[in-house]
């Protein structure tokens, strides 16, 4: 098994490379492409310096936990800047609403009724009020408003 490693010169660095980064390709995460790097590096390295297979993977080694450390400090966005979005409340829309005035298309008995916002009528929760009274968004949870008199 040593033989067939060390048997392993350049070429077989650069051939890992290029599957690495084929992985990369077809599951994306950049995690292999710096792999992939790494070792198509070492392989260069190999052609111009005869080196012991044991100093290859060492050298693989670091280059790939160097490239891939400083991947993740340095290279990658901050996941704050990916939170921020242009519409905050594109997959939240009842957030939206939250601390706007509505008309009550039904009264609220028992804690329960609906308001019409646009084209959208809403299940709301409060204290009781009779229809077309004012109503302020207090929060929302899933698709149901919680309301308070205006």
């Amino acid at each position: 098994m040593i033989e067939l490693i060390s048997s392993l010169g350049a070429w077989s660095w650069i051939i890992l490379g290029g599957i690495l980064l084929a992985i990369e390709v077809m599951a994306p995460g950049t995690f292999f492409m710096w792999l992939g790097i790494s070792a198509i590096l070492v392989g260069a390295i190999s052609f111009a310096i005869d080196w012991a297979w044991e100093e290859q993977g060492i050298a693989f080694a670091i280059l790939a936990v160097a490239s891939v450390v400083l991947w993740w400090r340095f290279g990658r966005r901050d996941r704050h800047e990916l939170d921020e979005s242009d519409q905050p409340f594109l997959n939240r829309r009842a957030q939206g609403f939250v601390g706007r005035v509505f008309t009550l298309e039904k009264p609220i008995v028992d804690g329960s009724g609906t308001v019409r916002i646009g084209d959208t009528i809403w299940r709301v929760t409060g204290p009781d009020c009779a229809a077309g009274s004012r109503v302020k968004i207090a929060r929302a949870e899933g698709a149901t408003l919680f309301v308070e008199r205006a």
